[in-house]
């Protein structure tokens, strides 16, 4: 499960990109998912952008559609997922060939308490599906006021 709050990687030895390039995730045959998780499953990968009036996710999911994504709340956690089979077949006089391919994915972010969760919006294209979650308007920041200290 993700924060939804971006933080800054930490790199206490300062290899910075050659720690990656070392890692056998850089070997990896590229893919528009991360890594995969424990049953196998791939995870795509995602942007959380702060903005001041809103948060934006960002993930990288091309060859789907927005029929195949499922997103809801519960708890305080915005849960993504998507699920696409699709199956083709082909005949000849000699042959026959029949395929299957399932992809699918789950993410999950704990979200602030200050997302107005009733005005999230959703959208999918090129590949990306974008949420925007904006935040709840809350009273407005004074200016600071100085004190005269005599």
């Amino acid at each position: 499960m993700t924060t939804l709050v971006p933080t800054k990687k930490k790199n206490s030895n300062g290899l910075g990109i050659f720690e990656d390039f070392f890692t056998d995730r850089f070997l990896d045959i590229p893919s528009f998912f991360a890594f995969a998780n424990q049953n196998g499953s791939s995870i795509p990968q995602a942007n959380i952008i702060e903005n001041n009036a809103d948060f934006e996710i960002e993930i990288a999911a091309p060859g789907l559609a927005s029929k195949d994504f499922k997103a809801e709340i519960k708890n305080g956690v915005l849960n993504i997922s998507a699920q696409k089979e699709e199956e083709s077949e082909q005949e000849d006089k000699n042959f026959r060939k029949k395929e299957f391919s399932f992809t699918s994915f789950s993410r999950s972010f704990v979200l602030p308490e200050n997302i107005a969760e009733d005005k999230i919006d959703a959208k999918y294209n090129n590949g990306v599906l974008k949420l925007t979650l904006p935040k709840k308007k809350s009273s407005p920041e004074k200016p600071v006021q100085q004190i005269a200290i005599n």
